[in-house]
């Protein structure tokens, strides 16, 4: 029981951060497809993981006691979601180290006594956000956690498989039977 709630607590997970992830990179691939150009690998790979995933997720939740029922086969499919997500990952590893947004300010900074006190004047503080390279790196981390989350699912469904595997053995029941005689 603490399996399935634990199977079912990570797949809302998986779900919940594959829900953004479609998004942001279906704002790409709208973006180049209505630009008439290719949408780039790096971008294209995660996003077909995405999809599919996000789908699987779903199923998997929906049809949660066939799930059980075929333990094995759904954590394989977990698995190879782990190798796909690694690979749409190292797709978009350029992004890692980019710098999407920073702080400015004015460097004026006065402060003034007069007859009423003090007044100043203080630097604003500006943020300056790429939206395009901020998507890129949040799609980067939800695919580092999809690639986690996923892997936690097949071990779960491993161990759900062990369990279930072991409730199904069969007891050997002895029956006696009482012979009457006749007299």
């Amino acid at each position: 029981m603490i399996g399935g709630l634990l199977f079912s607590f990570w797949r809302f997970m998986q779900i919940i951060t594959l829900i953004p992830t479609l998004g942001m990179l279906a704002y790409f691939v709208d973006r180049y497809q209505k630009s008439n150009l290719l949408t780039p690998n790096d971008i294209l790979v995660l996003f077909i993981v995405s999809v599919l995933g996000a789908a699987w997720a779903i199923l998997t939740v929906l049809r949660r006691k066939s799930t059980r029922d075929s333990a094995m086969f759904v954590s394989f499919i977990d698995l190879c979601f782990v190798g796909a997500f690694i690979a749409g990952v190292y797709e978009l590893r350029n992004i890692a180290n980019a710098d999407c947004s920073n702080f400015s300010a004015d460097s004026r900074f006065s402060v003034t006594i007069n007859n009423d006190g003090l007044s100043g004047d203080a630097p604003s503080l500006r943020l300056n956000t790429n939206k395009e390279c901020a998507m890129r790196k949040a799609s980067f981390a939800f695919g580092i956690m999809n690639c986690i989350f996923f892997a936690i699912t097949a071990f779960l469904l491993l161990f759900m498989h062990r369990t279930r595997k072991d409730d199904r053995e069969v007891a050997t029941k002895e029956t006696y039977r009482r012979r009457s005689h006749d007299s």
